[in-house]
Protein backbone atom coordinates (compact mmCIF):
# COMPACT_ATOMS: atom_id res chain seq x y z
CA UNK A 1 0.00 0.00 0.00
CA UNK A 2 1.35 3.52 -0.97
CA UNK A 3 2.52 5.74 2.02
CA UNK A 4 -0.01 8.38 3.21
CA UNK A 5 2.03 11.64 4.08
CA UNK A 6 -1.26 13.36 5.10
CA UNK A 7 -1.54 10.81 8.07
CA UNK A 8 2.01 11.70 9.07
CA UNK A 9 1.00 15.17 9.11
CA UNK A 10 -1.41 14.50 11.19
CA UNK A 11 0.02 12.86 13.56
CA UNK A 12 1.96 16.26 14.40
CA UNK A 13 -1.67 18.22 14.70
CA UNK A 14 -3.00 15.40 17.12
CA UNK A 15 0.47 15.91 19.86
CA UNK A 16 0.28 19.84 19.48
CA UNK A 17 -3.31 19.33 20.23
CA UNK A 18 -2.32 17.18 23.16
CA UNK A 19 0.34 19.65 24.30
CA UNK A 20 -2.29 22.32 24.35
CA UNK A 21 -4.60 21.13 26.48
CA UNK A 22 -1.38 19.66 29.07
CA UNK A 23 -0.44 22.93 28.65
CA UNK A 24 -3.17 25.19 29.31
CA UNK A 25 -4.77 23.16 32.14
CA UNK A 26 -7.97 21.77 33.11
CA UNK A 27 -9.46 24.54 34.97
CA UNK A 28 -9.08 28.39 34.88
CA UNK A 29 -7.03 27.99 38.48
CA UNK A 30 -4.61 25.50 36.17
CA UNK A 31 -2.06 25.01 33.47
CA UNK A 32 1.39 26.13 32.94
CA UNK A 33 0.56 28.77 30.27
CA UNK A 34 -3.41 29.25 30.75
CA UNK A 35 -4.85 31.20 28.08
CA UNK A 36 -8.82 32.80 28.00
CA UNK A 37 -8.46 32.35 24.30
CA UNK A 38 -8.12 28.74 23.97
CA UNK A 39 -9.64 27.60 27.55
CA UNK A 40 -11.76 25.56 27.89
CA UNK A 41 -11.80 24.46 24.17
CA UNK A 42 -8.56 23.44 24.61
CA UNK A 43 -9.75 20.70 26.88
CA UNK A 44 -10.58 19.02 24.05
CA UNK A 45 -6.91 18.28 23.22
CA UNK A 46 -6.82 15.45 25.61
CA UNK A 47 -8.96 13.36 23.29
CA UNK A 48 -5.55 13.61 20.80
CA UNK A 49 -4.57 10.07 22.39
CA UNK A 50 -7.86 8.76 20.80
CA UNK A 51 -6.64 9.87 17.60
CA UNK A 52 -3.58 8.30 17.89
CA UNK A 53 -4.77 4.79 18.84
CA UNK A 54 -7.77 5.27 15.81
CA UNK A 55 -4.65 5.88 13.97
CA UNK A 56 -2.63 3.30 15.01
CA UNK A 57 -5.22 0.31 14.31
CA UNK A 58 -5.76 2.24 10.63
CA UNK A 59 -1.96 2.39 9.48
CA UNK A 60 -0.90 -1.27 11.03
CA UNK A 61 -3.54 -2.72 8.65
CA UNK A 62 -3.16 -0.07 5.96
CA UNK A 63 0.75 -1.44 5.63
CA UNK A 64 0.14 -5.13 6.58
CA UNK A 65 2.23 -7.48 4.47
CA UNK A 66 0.39 -11.03 4.71
CA UNK A 67 3.04 -13.67 5.61
CA UNK A 68 4.80 -11.46 7.94
CA UNK A 69 5.86 -13.74 10.97
CA UNK A 70 4.62 -11.99 14.26
CA UNK A 71 8.02 -12.06 16.24
CA UNK A 72 9.10 -10.46 13.54
CA UNK A 73 5.99 -7.66 13.43
CA UNK A 74 7.23 -7.69 17.49
CA UNK A 75 10.49 -7.28 17.15
CA UNK A 76 9.83 -3.94 14.72
CA UNK A 77 7.87 -2.69 16.78
CA UNK A 78 10.52 -2.97 20.09
CA UNK A 79 12.87 -1.44 18.12
CA UNK A 80 10.49 1.12 17.20
CA UNK A 81 9.09 2.72 20.68
CA UNK A 82 11.09 1.40 23.39
CA UNK A 83 14.78 3.46 22.14
CA UNK A 84 13.33 6.56 22.32
CA UNK A 85 10.53 6.12 25.25
CA UNK A 86 13.92 4.85 27.15
CA UNK A 87 16.40 7.88 26.59
CA UNK A 88 13.22 10.36 27.08
CA UNK A 89 12.53 8.86 30.56
CA UNK A 90 15.92 10.15 31.67
CA UNK A 91 15.11 13.91 31.85
CA UNK A 92 11.47 13.12 33.30
CA UNK A 93 13.20 10.69 36.65
CA UNK A 94 15.42 13.80 37.17
CA UNK A 95 12.59 16.48 36.35
CA UNK A 96 9.58 14.74 38.58
CA UNK A 97 11.17 12.51 40.93
CA UNK A 98 14.57 13.71 41.88
CA UNK A 99 14.23 17.70 41.51
CA UNK A 100 10.46 17.63 41.76
CA UNK A 101 9.44 15.12 44.85
CA UNK A 102 7.06 13.19 42.98
CA UNK A 103 6.84 10.02 44.93
CA UNK A 104 7.10 6.72 43.09
CA UNK A 105 8.13 3.42 43.87
CA UNK A 106 10.30 0.79 42.03
CA UNK A 107 7.61 -1.58 41.03
CA UNK A 108 5.75 1.57 39.77
CA UNK A 109 8.86 2.72 37.65
CA UNK A 110 9.85 -0.46 36.44
CA UNK A 111 6.24 -0.96 34.99
CA UNK A 112 6.23 2.15 33.23
CA UNK A 113 9.85 1.49 31.68
CA UNK A 114 8.11 -2.05 30.39
CA UNK A 115 5.69 -0.24 29.00
CA UNK A 116 2.95 -2.40 31.36
CA UNK A 117 1.51 0.34 34.07
CA UNK A 118 -2.31 0.57 32.61
CA UNK A 119 -2.78 -2.94 33.94
CA UNK A 120 -2.04 -2.14 37.14
CA UNK A 121 -4.15 0.07 39.54
CA UNK A 122 -1.80 0.49 42.35
CA UNK A 123 1.14 2.11 40.60
CA UNK A 124 2.11 5.31 42.29
CA UNK A 125 1.74 8.06 40.80
CA UNK A 126 -1.25 6.79 38.62
CA UNK A 127 0.82 7.38 35.89
CA UNK A 128 4.52 6.34 37.29
CA UNK A 129 7.49 6.92 35.05
CA UNK A 130 7.52 9.58 32.37
CA UNK A 131 3.32 9.71 32.74
CA UNK A 132 3.06 10.47 28.78
CA UNK A 133 3.88 6.92 28.61
CA UNK A 134 0.93 5.76 29.95
CA UNK A 135 -0.40 5.41 25.90
CA UNK A 136 2.65 3.77 25.08
CA UNK A 137 1.19 1.13 27.31
CA UNK A 138 -2.29 1.10 25.32
CA UNK A 139 -0.46 1.21 22.10
CA UNK A 140 2.21 -2.17 23.23
CA UNK A 141 -1.25 -4.13 23.76
CA UNK A 142 -2.18 -3.07 20.33
CA UNK A 143 0.53 -3.95 18.99
CA UNK A 144 0.61 -7.82 21.01
CA UNK A 145 -2.73 -8.42 19.64
CA UNK A 146 -2.53 -7.23 15.67
CA UNK A 147 -0.88 -10.45 14.57
CA UNK A 148 -3.65 -12.58 15.92
CA UNK A 149 -6.54 -10.53 14.42
CA UNK A 150 -5.71 -8.92 11.05
CA UNK A 151 -5.90 -12.12 9.61
CA UNK A 152 -9.49 -13.53 11.23
CA UNK A 153 -10.48 -9.53 10.36
CA UNK A 154 -9.44 -9.84 6.80
CA UNK A 155 -11.99 -12.76 6.39
CA UNK A 156 -14.58 -11.30 6.94
CA UNK A 157 -17.42 -8.86 5.35
CA UNK A 158 -16.66 -5.41 4.99
CA UNK A 159 -20.34 -4.73 6.68
CA UNK A 160 -19.62 -7.26 9.11
CA UNK A 161 -16.71 -5.22 10.35
CA UNK A 162 -18.31 -2.30 10.27
CA UNK A 163 -20.74 -3.49 12.90
CA UNK A 164 -18.16 -5.06 14.93
CA UNK A 165 -16.63 -2.14 15.16
CA UNK A 166 -20.08 -0.01 16.17
CA UNK A 167 -20.57 -2.93 18.83
CA UNK A 168 -17.27 -1.72 20.34
CA UNK A 169 -17.77 1.79 20.49
CA UNK A 170 -21.07 1.09 22.09
CA UNK A 171 -19.67 -1.15 24.42
CA UNK A 172 -16.95 1.77 25.46
CA UNK A 173 -19.88 4.26 25.97
CA UNK A 174 -21.50 1.71 28.29
CA UNK A 175 -18.29 0.57 30.47
CA UNK A 176 -17.87 4.85 30.96
CA UNK A 177 -21.86 5.11 32.08
CA UNK A 178 -21.31 2.19 34.56
CA UNK A 179 -17.75 3.30 35.68
CA UNK A 180 -19.09 6.79 36.46
CA UNK A 181 -21.96 5.36 38.33
CA UNK A 182 -20.19 2.34 40.48
CA UNK A 183 -16.74 3.33 40.53
CA UNK A 184 -14.85 6.11 42.52
CA UNK A 185 -13.28 8.67 40.74
CA UNK A 186 -9.59 6.98 40.70
CA UNK A 187 -10.96 3.66 39.84
CA UNK A 188 -12.93 5.38 36.93
CA UNK A 189 -9.65 6.53 35.56
CA UNK A 190 -8.11 3.83 35.54
CA UNK A 191 -10.70 1.55 33.78
CA UNK A 192 -11.22 4.13 31.24
CA UNK A 193 -7.03 3.98 30.64
CA UNK A 194 -6.69 0.32 30.49
CA UNK A 195 -5.88 -1.22 27.40
CA UNK A 196 -8.99 -3.58 26.83
CA UNK A 197 -11.24 -0.22 27.14
CA UNK A 198 -9.21 1.22 24.52
CA UNK A 199 -9.26 -1.02 22.56
CA UNK A 200 -12.81 -0.29 20.31
CA UNK A 201 -10.66 2.92 19.38
CA UNK A 202 -8.12 0.95 17.60
CA UNK A 203 -10.61 -1.67 16.10
CA UNK A 204 -12.18 1.40 14.22
CA UNK A 205 -8.95 2.88 12.83
CA UNK A 206 -8.07 -0.98 11.60
CA UNK A 207 -11.59 -1.61 10.02
CA UNK A 208 -11.65 1.66 7.96
CA UNK A 209 -8.07 0.35 6.45
CA UNK A 210 -9.41 -2.93 5.76
CA UNK A 211 -12.30 -1.58 3.90
CA UNK A 212 -10.28 1.16 2.32
CA UNK A 213 -8.03 -0.94 1.24
CA UNK A 214 -11.10 -3.22 -0.44
CA UNK A 215 -11.62 -0.01 -2.69
CA UNK A 216 -14.65 1.37 -0.26
CA UNK A 217 -14.84 5.04 -1.07
CA UNK A 218 -17.25 7.56 1.32
CA UNK A 219 -17.58 11.00 -0.47
CA UNK A 220 -16.14 13.01 3.02
CA UNK A 221 -14.83 16.75 3.25
CA UNK A 222 -12.28 17.09 5.81
CA UNK A 223 -13.88 20.87 6.22
CA UNK A 224 -17.34 19.48 7.03
CA UNK A 225 -16.14 17.53 9.60
CA UNK A 226 -13.70 19.61 11.06
CA UNK A 227 -16.76 22.23 11.25
CA UNK A 228 -18.93 19.56 12.77
CA UNK A 229 -15.98 18.66 15.56
CA UNK A 230 -15.79 22.18 16.22
CA UNK A 231 -19.72 22.43 17.00
CA UNK A 232 -19.47 19.55 19.22
CA UNK A 233 -16.48 20.44 20.90
CA UNK A 234 -18.22 23.90 21.85
CA UNK A 235 -21.35 22.22 23.42
CA UNK A 236 -19.06 19.80 25.38
CA UNK A 237 -16.97 22.55 26.72
CA UNK A 238 -20.14 24.39 27.50
CA UNK A 239 -22.08 21.15 28.66
CA UNK A 240 -23.11 22.55 31.94
CA UNK A 241 -24.26 25.54 30.97
CA UNK A 242 -26.23 24.64 28.12
CA UNK A 243 -27.69 21.40 28.77
CA UNK A 244 -30.13 19.54 31.09
CA UNK A 245 -27.87 16.76 33.64
CA UNK A 246 -28.96 14.36 31.86
CA UNK A 247 -27.55 15.43 28.42
CA UNK A 248 -24.36 16.26 30.32
CA UNK A 249 -23.84 13.09 31.48
CA UNK A 250 -24.30 11.05 28.34
CA UNK A 251 -21.76 13.97 26.60
CA UNK A 252 -18.99 13.05 29.12
CA UNK A 253 -19.75 9.36 28.79
CA UNK A 254 -20.23 9.48 24.90
CA UNK A 255 -16.96 11.81 24.27
CA UNK A 256 -14.41 9.13 23.34
CA UNK A 257 -16.56 6.92 21.43
CA UNK A 258 -17.64 10.13 19.00
CA UNK A 259 -13.99 11.42 18.75
CA UNK A 260 -12.93 7.75 17.78
CA UNK A 261 -15.56 7.98 14.69
CA UNK A 262 -14.81 11.79 13.88
CA UNK A 263 -11.15 10.67 13.77
CA UNK A 264 -11.47 7.57 11.73
CA UNK A 265 -13.47 9.89 9.26
CA UNK A 266 -10.80 12.34 8.62
CA UNK A 267 -8.60 9.69 8.25
CA UNK A 268 -10.45 8.54 5.07
CA UNK A 269 -10.84 11.93 4.29
CA UNK A 270 -7.77 12.62 3.94
CA UNK A 271 -6.17 8.94 2.73
CA UNK A 272 -8.87 9.33 0.40
CA UNK A 273 -7.95 12.86 -1.16
CA UNK A 274 -4.43 11.94 -1.48
CA UNK A 275 -5.11 8.60 -2.95
CA UNK A 276 -6.91 10.32 -5.59
CA UNK A 277 -3.56 12.98 -6.21
CA UNK A 278 -4.79 15.62 -3.89
CA UNK A 279 -1.88 16.87 -1.72
CA UNK A 280 -2.67 19.16 0.61
CA UNK A 281 -0.86 21.21 3.44
CA UNK A 282 -0.66 17.92 5.29
CA UNK A 283 1.40 16.23 2.66
CA UNK A 284 4.24 19.28 2.77
CA UNK A 285 7.67 18.74 3.83
CA UNK A 286 7.10 21.11 6.89
CA UNK A 287 4.39 19.01 8.26
CA UNK A 288 5.47 15.24 6.89
CA UNK A 289 8.91 16.21 9.08
CA UNK A 290 6.90 17.58 12.15
CA UNK A 291 4.81 14.23 11.91
CA UNK A 292 8.00 12.39 12.21
CA UNK A 293 9.16 13.88 14.95
CA UNK A 294 5.98 13.99 16.60
CA UNK A 295 6.85 10.66 18.78
CA UNK A 296 9.40 11.95 20.38
CA UNK A 297 7.44 15.41 21.12
CA UNK A 298 5.01 13.59 22.83
CA UNK A 299 7.40 11.82 24.82
CA UNK A 300 9.16 15.39 26.10
CA UNK A 301 6.14 17.77 26.10
CA UNK A 302 5.15 17.18 29.75
CA UNK A 303 8.51 17.13 31.01
CA UNK A 304 9.33 20.23 29.57
CA UNK A 305 6.21 21.70 30.36
CA UNK A 306 6.79 20.61 34.66
CA UNK A 307 10.85 22.19 34.17
CA UNK A 308 10.04 25.40 33.13
CA UNK A 309 6.94 25.24 35.94
CA UNK A 310 9.21 24.48 38.52
CA UNK A 311 11.84 26.88 37.38
CA UNK A 312 9.54 29.85 36.70
CA UNK A 313 6.45 28.72 38.25
CA UNK A 314 3.14 29.50 36.27
CA UNK A 315 2.67 32.35 34.12
CA UNK A 316 -0.06 34.93 33.98
CA UNK A 317 -3.22 33.61 33.17
CA UNK A 318 -4.00 35.63 30.26
CA UNK A 319 -3.73 35.72 26.48
CA UNK A 320 0.08 36.88 26.74
CA UNK A 321 0.80 33.09 27.48
CA UNK A 322 0.42 32.13 23.99
CA UNK A 323 3.75 33.32 23.60
CA UNK A 324 4.76 31.16 26.25
CA UNK A 325 2.91 28.76 24.79
CA UNK A 326 4.76 29.49 21.29
CA UNK A 327 7.81 29.12 22.91
CA UNK A 328 7.60 26.08 24.52
CA UNK A 329 6.56 24.59 21.28
CA UNK A 330 9.29 25.23 19.67
CA UNK A 331 11.47 24.40 22.19
CA UNK A 332 9.86 20.58 22.82
CA UNK A 333 9.99 20.76 18.49
CA UNK A 334 13.55 21.31 18.56
CA UNK A 335 14.35 18.59 21.54
CA UNK A 336 11.85 16.09 19.53
CA UNK A 337 13.77 16.87 16.34
CA UNK A 338 17.35 15.72 18.39
CA UNK A 339 15.56 12.39 19.90
CA UNK A 340 14.57 11.88 16.64
CA UNK A 341 17.87 12.56 14.42
CA UNK A 342 20.10 11.21 17.41
CA UNK A 343 17.89 8.51 18.72
CA UNK A 344 14.92 6.89 17.83
CA UNK A 345 15.62 6.27 14.22
CA UNK A 346 19.53 5.40 14.34
CA UNK A 347 18.16 3.08 16.98
CA UNK A 348 15.29 2.02 14.81
CA UNK A 349 17.90 0.59 11.81
CA UNK A 350 20.59 -0.41 14.01
CA UNK A 351 17.73 -2.55 15.72
CA UNK A 352 16.18 -3.47 12.17
CA UNK A 353 19.81 -4.49 10.79
CA UNK A 354 20.04 -6.83 14.41
CA UNK A 355 17.02 -8.76 13.39
CA UNK A 356 17.18 -12.38 14.55
CA UNK A 357 17.44 -14.52 11.43
CA UNK A 358 15.10 -16.98 13.44
CA UNK A 359 11.84 -14.17 13.39
CA UNK A 360 12.45 -13.59 9.90
CA UNK A 361 11.45 -17.37 8.94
Amino acid sequence: MPRLDSLTGMRFVAALAVFVHHTTGLARSTGLAHAPVLFPYSTMGVNGVGFFFVLSGFLLAWGHRPGTPRGLFYWRRAGRIWPAHLVATIPCVWVFYVWGGVPTDAFSFVTSLLLVQTWFPGVVPMLPGNGVAWTLSVEVFFYFLFPWVIGPALRLRTRTLALLAAAGLATMWAVNWWAADHLSPFAREWVMRHPVTRLPEFAVGLVCAIALRRGHRIALRPAALLACFAAYTAVYVHRAAWLAPVLVRQLEWTVRPFVAVVSALLILAYARRELAGRRGALCSRPMVLLGAWSYAFYLLHQTLNRFVGDTWGRFRPDDSALFVLTGLAVAVTALSWALFTYVEEPARKWWTRHTPRRLAR
